[in-house]
């Protein structure tokens, strides 16, 4: 998945945890260890905004792009696909 969720780091490099995070996004705690697992397909912006005023972070702090490989880069969204 070229999309790498960083939020581990960033709860670690501002010595809160998990549980504190979720109490204060208002958030349950498994979602927000689905997303520190990265086992999820998207984020809602509120979300996202809440957990940066938390941390005191930017979304890039966060969320990271890695392609899978430079072809991905390159490659228009969709091009791969066949129609059938």
């Amino acid at each position: 998945m070229p999309i790498i969720v960083n939020l581990d780091v960033m709860l670690a490099r501002r010595k809160i945890r998990s549980r504190e995070l979720a109490a204060r996004i208002e958030l349950t705690e498994a979602n927000v260890s689905l997303l520190k697992s990265g086992k999820v397909r998207g984020i809602r912006f509120d979300t996202l905004e809440r957990i940066c005023a938390v941390l005191d972070c930017q979304p890039g702090d966060i969320l990271e792009y890695v392609p899978d490989s430079a072809d991905d880069a390159l490659e228009p969204r969709g091009a791969g696909r066949k129609s059938a």
